[in-house]
């Protein structure tokens, strides 16, 4: 049987790869959107959000203190990469979303299980509608600077296919890169690869949600049951492998919704499904529906002990834009 020994949570946010002096930058970007999703799954301009909220944040948001917090990330993260490392798996399991990288809104699946001999990352020459600071140095952080190609795991994909559908999870079954030009791989996974795994040689399961784009986009409690029969199916496994599982993204963003962060984190530490299952399908929108990957890392790690927490609310303008960042471990 296969065993995961080992989960971690963390965020892949572009404050993580940019470095806290150029954390102001995004800032810029949160005062021109006019769709930032409310826990209540309403679209609000800035303008309408600083009408609604004030402007509480305006100590916390001050750039002179982003460089200490980015500081804080860079050693959770190099926490996280540690016990990786030190738990040796011979299969890193990302579940991870897809934003247009490998799937279009012209066919995205709920829920995809890649079963390819290699993984190839798509350069980010080919993504439309990019800020001009996401320089070619700033895609490296996420490995889509070039067609990188990593190993995949098809044996043990495979089994997780045909288990998961004898398990009643009808799951979207992907088998090659043909063309990164056009579809590949991006940031969720590339960034556990360069971050996380830090030249790890460990061949890669790829678990895509989707997370961004409604109307299939599965609900909590789906994805805890989903992450509770990854590991049965693979327990179930002729596999002997030690795997990891990794849930890449969220939690909060592009509010940073602090509260009900802090809310979330207490019941993925106590390991309360019945939380993580009730999380409402109108907070899951946007940036924050990346919580989902870590409410099925959740479901498949429930065998484990939490271990290591780390939270950064991050407020990025006086009006309380910004990202939860997370960083979590279980054993």
């Amino acid at each position: 049987m296969a065993k995961i020994v080992l989960g971690l949570g963390t965020s892949h946010s572009p404050l993580l790869v940019l470095g806290g002096s150029q954390w102001a930058l995004r800032s810029l970007d949160d005062r021109r959107n006019k769709a930032l999703n409310t826990l209540d799954g309403r679209l609000v301009s800035y303008e309408q959000l600083v009408e609604e909220r004030g402007e509480p944040f305006g100590r916390q948001s001050d750039p002179a203190g982003f460089p200490a917090l980015a500081a804080r990330a860079e050693a959770a993260l190099d926490h996280l990469a540690a016990q990786l490392r030190e738990a040796a798996p011979d299969v890193v399991l990302v579940v991870g979303d897809d934003q247009g990288e490998l799937f279009s809104p012209d066919n995205f699946p709920a829920v995809a299980v890649y079963r390819g001999e290699e993984m190839v990352m798509k350069p980010a020459e080919h993504l439309q509608g990019m800020p001009p600071w996401a320089d070619l140095g700033f895609w490296a952080g996420y490995r889509m600077d070039l067609p990188h190609r990593y190993p995949g795991v098809p044996g043990l994909a495979t089994e997780l296919i045909e288990g998961l559908i004898r398990e009643g999870v009808d799951v979207t079954s992907c088998a090659a890169v043909p063309d990164p030009a056009q579809r590949g791989f991006g940031h969720a996974f590339g960034f556990v690869i360069q971050r996380l795994m830090k030249g790890l040689q460990v061949p890669m399961l790829p678990v895509m949600l989707n997370t961004y784009f409604p109307p299939n986009t599965p609900t909590a409690a789906r994805c805890h049951e989903l992450g509770a029969k990854i590991r049965q199916v693979l327990e179930a496994s002729a596999s002997a492998a030690r795997v990891a599982v990794v849930a890449s993204g969220g939690l909060s963003h592009f509010l940073c919704e602090e509260a009900f962060d802090r809310q979330l984190i207490e019941a993925l530490q106590s390991g309360d499904a019945q939380v993580l299952r009730s999380v409402p399908q109108q907070a899951l929108l946007s940036g924050s529906s990346e919580i989902r990957n870590w409410i099925t890392v959740a479901g498949a790690a429930s065998h484990l002990r939490h271990h290591f927490t780390d939270y950064l609310p991050v407020y990025r303008t006086p009006a309380g834009t910004g990202i939860g960042l997370a960083f979590m471990s279980w054993r």
